[in-house]
């Protein structure tokens, strides 16, 4: 059952002066496997608080700790986010470490059977989506982050030449298939790392699911969510996580993904977007794709492992198996491919 003590927390509560005496309400928004997510409202705030599962998952509450660095490190940004408002890090409150952020006045292209209106029926509406999802990890990697707070989150040095060594050994936790395609790219990758890059934050698994826009047109984000695979590396990766199922222009655009591509610009198109905003060079950006995709096999993998073991609790799971291989075999014709 998802519920919160909402005595304890409006306890809490009163600790960091937020609405202090009113009455707590809780209700229930999304969660499962990875995090629960509640609607507060206590007098005239409205807030989102962010918790592990009931059952917390070893690390959990240090990534709750972590996503919070982050968020707060955006305050006063120019990257659109939920509001850093209060993190707590004694389990004996709500039996986990949580957080709590602003709430978004704005909807997510996971809400709704397809795009919501008008954004449905005019597709000359629907460039300007695309184009807003880029620019949110343009201004991410942009942030001084060191100014910001963030030195130690993440590092930075050597970040490429770490890449496929520490996914390949997190693979090895839980392989029990040949992956065709994965050693070809793993081996490409080693020998075609970035001869230049400026570090910056990584949002780590940046894509329409965790992003929320404005109400009304033209297309304006209003928040990047889910910080929970954040760090400071190579923010160019974050664009190769967006572009490693981007369909090209002769592709299927309708069954591409868990959104419909048609109207979308092409790749051509969001790369050089992305570059005006940046101003970072992507020039190479076929390695960071490969990257994506070969880091991407691994992760469905290990999910797709628990599903075949029995211990995964999404039945979703089941349909990673296919989509592991075929992420491996494009991360493969890519670096055989291309011209870098």
């Amino acid at each position: 059952m998802n519920s919160l003590n909402t005595d304890s927390l409006g306890r809490w509560l009163d600790t960091q002066d937020i609405a202090p005496g009113e009455p707590v309400e809780a209700s229930y928004i999304s969660g499962g496997t990875s995090n629960d997510i509640f609607a507060i409202t206590r007098g005239d705030r409205r807030l989102v608080l962010r918790k592990p599962p009931e059952k917390v998952p070893p690390g959990r509450n240090e990534t709750m700790l972590r996503e919070y660095r982050v968020l707060n490190a955006l305050n006063g940004t120019d990257v659109p986010h939920p509001e850093a408002v209060a993190v707590c890090d004694d389990t004996d409150v709500l039996g986990s470490c949580f957080y709590l952020m602003g709430y978004v006045d704005g909807w997510s292209p996971m809400s709704s059977d397809g795009w919501p209106e008008p954004f449905r029926s005019d597709l000359s509406l629907r460039p300007q989506l695309a184009y807003q999802l880029v620019e949110g990890i343009a201004r991410l990697g942009n942030v001084d982050w060191r100014a910001q707070g963030l030195e130690g989150l993440g590092k930075p040095e050597g970040f490429h030449d770490r890449q496929v060594d520490r996914w390949l050994a997190h693979l090895a936790k839980f392989q029990f298939r040949e992956i065709p395609g994965l050693d070809a790219a793993a081996a490409w990758l080693r020998e075609h790392r970035p001869s230049h890059w400026e570090p910056g934050i990584i949002h780590g698994d940046y894509q329409f699911a965790n992003v929320m826009f404005q109400h009304g047109t033209p297309a304006r984000l209003a928040a990047l969510v889910d910080f929970e695979m954040s760090t400071v590396g190579d923010p160019l990766l974050d664009l190769g996580w967006v572009l490693m199922g981007w369909p090209d222009a002769d592709e299927d655009r309708t069954q591409k993904g868990y959104v419909d591509y048609t109207g979308m610009p092409d790749r051509a198109d969001l790369l050089e977007h992305y570059a005006k905003v940046s101003g970072r060079d992507v020039s190479e950006m076929d390695y960071y794709v490969i990257l994506a995709r070969f880091k991407m096999a691994v992760v469905l993998e290990g999910g797709y492992a628990r599903h075949v073991k029995g211990d995964g609790g999404n039945p979703k799971m089941a349909y990673y198996g296919k989509a592991v291989l075929d992420m491996a075999a494009q991360a493969a014709e890519l670096a055989a491919t291309t011209r870098l």
